[in-house]
């Protein structure tokens, strides 16, 4: 590492942590350079607390798609407001970043350590860019679909730019027919997953631990109607069926025509073929956090 690049991560790591120039020249060069592992090196002397940027909470930014040849990578990169989304320089580093996580299928580590167009890694333009616009900002996570088997589909919601916006959604089917046959219903249906937000394809793919604390919920909300236990039950069970419905992908009422479930329309679709949903991602800013 040359004298120049050291005092350029010596003055983005006064910027995170306040510390004086001595402490965190020290601090570099007994960590190679890692300006996170430097934070921590601070921390851990006593010398530095938490930074108070990377303590924020970054619940905003952008969701982003990459594609080509039947292949998909997906990114979310968290700002801690809408107006840095915004930000055309943000913009090219979260377009830039969902570039690298397709060509890394999608691994978090593998992008964080990959060289960008400026010849620096992933990572070291992260703190490049907290320090120049003064937000919190993370590669939260990332995913890949890539298959010669299967035909896959991709949809971006509330698009600033094309395949960049705040819900992005990845739809894979395993088919016997072309592509060219199915753009259309390929877009509605990844649309579909984006605005109906499934927790799974069916109900037996459905996590048995939210199936338990869904069924817990609905119990004790019956509890308080007074009502004898076999009749608790059968109201249960009828609302837990509810639970299901609304919330596997082809047991969804169709957005387009609410008088059909998804699997109807699959099997409209389909006539003599086969269309079988084999996998869907679906990325929403700061869901959870």
């Amino acid at each position: 590492m040359s004298q120049g690049e050291t005092l350029d991560k010596v003055k983005k790591l006064r910027e995170l942590t306040g510390v004086g120039f001595k402490d965190c020249k020290n601090a570099i060069d007994e960590n190679n350079g890692d300006i996170e592992k430097s934070i921590e090196f601070l921390r851990k002397k006593g010398i530095a607390k938490a930074s108070k940027k990377m303590q924020r909470v970054a619940a905003d930014g952008l969701i982003c798609i990459y594609e080509k040849d039947n292949k998909f990578s997906i990114v979310e990169v968290n700002s801690e407001t809408d107006f840095v989304a915004k930000n055309d320089q943000f913009i090219k580093f979260v377009e830039e970043i969902s570039k690298l996580a397709f060509l890394n299928s999608g691994k978090i580590e593998s992008i964080l350590s990959s060289k960008m167009e400026n010849k620096k890694n992933v990572k070291d333009n992260l703190v490049s860019l907290i320090s120049k616009i003064g937000e919190k900002i993370t590669l939260r996570r990332s995913d890949f679909i890539e298959s010669n088997k299967y035909i896959n589909f991709s949809y971006t919601h509330s698009a600033l730019k094309k395949n960049i916006g705040k819900i992005g959604v990845l739809l894979s089917f395993e088919t016997n027919k072309k592509k060219d046959e199915l753009l259309e219903f390929g877009k509605h249906l990844a649309m579909h997953i984006a605005a109906s937000s499934p927790l799974s394809i069916d109900s037996k793919d459905l996590d048995q631990n939210i199936l338990k604390k869904e069924k817990e919920i609905i119990r004790e909300e019956l509890k308080n109607t007074g009502k004898d236990n076999k009749i608790i039950d059968k109201i249960a069970i009828g609302k837990l069926n509810k639970f299901i419905a609304e919330n596997t992908l082809l047991n969804q009422e169709w957005i387009l025509e609410p008088k059909k479930k998804v699997k109807d329309i699959l099997k409209e679709i389909a006539g003599k073929g086969e269309i079988k949903i084999k996998k869907y991602i679906r990325f929403k800013v700061g869901e959870g956090i």
